[in-house]
């Protein structure tokens, strides 16, 4: 569950939980969930004991830390499903959903995983995936996805896309928008040729022998 914040809380317990958050989302993007909770509360400028108090587990401190996006990506479903043209509105969906992912990497893995007592996050990524199973299948009995979709094709993309490793973040957006441009294309029920973004500069590669 989300942290609540106390009508009661001090001025400086209130600016305390706030460089918490904003130290978490900007670590969480950059860096994926795997940081320590020390390292969070070092780069927000307090104790432990501090951010333990504000958020008793990691799975409060990322549930509430990424809530905007989580908003974000439930708007974004919305806008696809009341779109009349529900092919122009799953495109739209694939192409904002993987643009949201590209720019917080602690995003994608939140809605990958699954905290067990993250439950209203949980809750969220599921009706965001109901939600577009409802658009494809929509999309589909209009004849424009292939027919041999399935859910688990999304969540496949979603995970390709955060694995985009890029020279800079403005890069990275770039080359998922040129990956949205080629899911779409796979996922179309008779796949043509469409100009597709531009490239972008990728992170060097080591190949192991």
């Amino acid at each position: 569950m989300t942290s609540r914040l106390p009508h009661t809380l001090r001025s400086d317990a209130r600016d305390n939980r706030e460089l918490i958050l904003d130290a978490a989302r900007a670590v969480f993007a950059a860096e994926g969930l795997n940081v320590p909770m020390r390292e969070i509360a070092r780069r927000a400028g307090v104790g432990p004991a501090t951010l333990y108090r504000r958020f008793p587990t990691k799975e409060t401190l990322v549930t509430e830390a990424l809530a905007g996006q989580m908003r974000a990506c439930r708007a974004i479903v919305d806008e696809g499903l009341a779109d009349p043209d529900a092919w122009h509105g799953f495109c739209r969906v694939i192409e904002r959903i993987c643009e949201l992912h590209a720019h917080d990497r602690g995003f994608t893995a939140a809605f990958m995983s699954a905290f067990p007592k993250a439950m209203d996050f949980a809750a969220d990524r599921e009706y965001a995936l109901r939600s577009m199973a409802r658009l494809a299948r929509r999309a589909m009995d209009a004849g424009r996805l292939r027919p041999d979709f399935v859910l688990d094709d999304l969540v496949l993309m979603i995970m390709a896309n955060g694995g985009i490793r890029a020279a800079s973040p403005a890069a990275a957006v770039a080359a998922s928008r040129r990956f949205a441009a080629l899911a779409i294309q796979a996922f179309q029920a008779s796949p043509k040729a469409s100009p597709l973004p531009p490239a972008a500069r990728l992170a060097p590669v080591t190949l192991i022998p």
